[in-house]
């Protein structure tokens, strides 16, 4: 009975953290390059089974597998595919068709990010919408005179038909592998970037959260009846355990 009580309240804990994902794609559909996050669930741990019941030292035990007792969050896994496009005339608005990653360079280190929300700032500084420094093909802070920017599809960079440099773009065989997630809307490397690697870049246009609105509000209306299912589960388990220990003491 008290194995009951693990399975469901294991079932509690996994869907409310399902729940907490959900509620982060959704607070982020509307930004620019956002990954959505996905869930994972491992078995939380097994006890053996024997028959009769008893310790499998005995004569006359005799093992017959086991038995799980519920389920537990796993690592948080990063949806990379494409986003869509959306076209917005801005000069230094920048989407990555395909794979690929703009380097940036904050305060806790360089990061890569697929958001593309790019300014001019006062010190004529290629800059995110945070503040945070974009970086050319040689890892340096991209400085731009005034002037009309254009970048063409291989990141190179013209102010007034004048080269201006190359935006740092990165690709990674696997991203799931080679990136985590860190502050924010960006990326920590643990590997190099491939070497060979030709990205996309499309100026005067963002690509968009890859997050579908219709299959989270369908995923959240599903945890929540998970939730629900395993919250009755316990109330059962425990209005049974009250039965057994009542029954127990009126025995004795």
């Amino acid at each position: 009975m008290i194995k009951g009580f693990y399975s469901a309240v294991t079932g509690m804990l996994v869907n409310a953290n399902r729940q907490q994902l959900l509620s982060h794609n959704i607070a982020n559909l509307q930004t620019p390059g956002f990954k959505q996050l996905l869930g994972t669930m491992e078995d939380f741990m097994h006890t053996p089974v024997t028959f009769p019941a008893g310790n499998i030292t005995r004569s006359g035990i005799h093992p017959v597998g086991t038995l799980g007792l519920g389920v537990m969050s796993g690592p948080e896994v990063v949806d990379f595919t494409q986003g869509g496009m959306q076209t917005t005339g801005n000069p230094f608005d920048l989407a990555i068709q395909g794979e690929g990653f703009f380097h940036v360079r904050t305060p806790d280190g360089d990061r890569y990010t697929r958001d593309g929300r790019f300014l001019r700032d006062a010190e004529g500084s290629l800059v995110t919408i945070d503040g945070h420094a974009v970086l050319d093909d040689n890892g340096q802070p991209i400085q731009l005179e005034d002037g009309i920017a254009g970048i063409s599809t291989d990141g190179t960079i013209t102010v007034d038909g004048n080269d201006a440099g190359r935006l740092g773009l990165a690709a990674y065989e696997n991203p799931r592998a080679a990136l985590v997630r860190s502050e924010g809307n960006l990326y920590t490397a643990l590997q190099d970037p491939q070497a060979d690697a030709t990205v996309q870049v499309a100026q005067g246009a963002l690509e968009m959260s890859n997050s579908n609105p219709t299959q989270l509000m369908a995923q959240l209306v599903e945890v929540a009846r998970a939730y629900e299912a395993a919250q009755q589960m316990v109330q059962n388990q425990d209005e049974l355990l009250g039965k057994t220990i009542s029954m127990l003491g009126r025995i004795g």
